[in-house]
């Protein structure tokens, strides 16, 4: 199934909704028809089109992705500076998650 997003730019006053100012484009994404219906569904129960769904999907996937890599690229960084976690601060943590019997 394809599926066309299109977006349009409005003027600030005319947004219902949190999305960026910036200029929008549009693209194709296949989905089965399964998630097509669910988003179909989802968009009459909450009153939202499609396309606002599927733009608020993408900005919070790409917000909560580019957090976890900035963790990484962070770690990263302290790794190759040496800064690693004592043999007493490892078994602190081991001892604080271990299973319980």
């Amino acid at each position: 199934m394809r599926f066309l997003l299109e977006y349009k730019r409005t003027e600030p006053h005319q947004r219902n909704n949190n999305t960026s100012n910036l200029m929008s484009a549009a693209f194709t994404v296949r989905i089965d028809e399964a998630m097509l219906g669910a988003l179909d569904q989802l968009a009459e129960k909450t009153e939202r089109p499609r396309n606002w769904l599927v733009a608020k999907a993408i900005e919070d996937y790409l917000a909560v992705n580019a957090w976890q890599v900035g963790k990484i690229e962070a770690g990263i960084t302290a790794a190759d500076g040496g800064d690693f976690a004592s043999d007493e601060e490892l078994a602190r943590v081991r001892m604080k998650f271990a299973v319980r019997e």
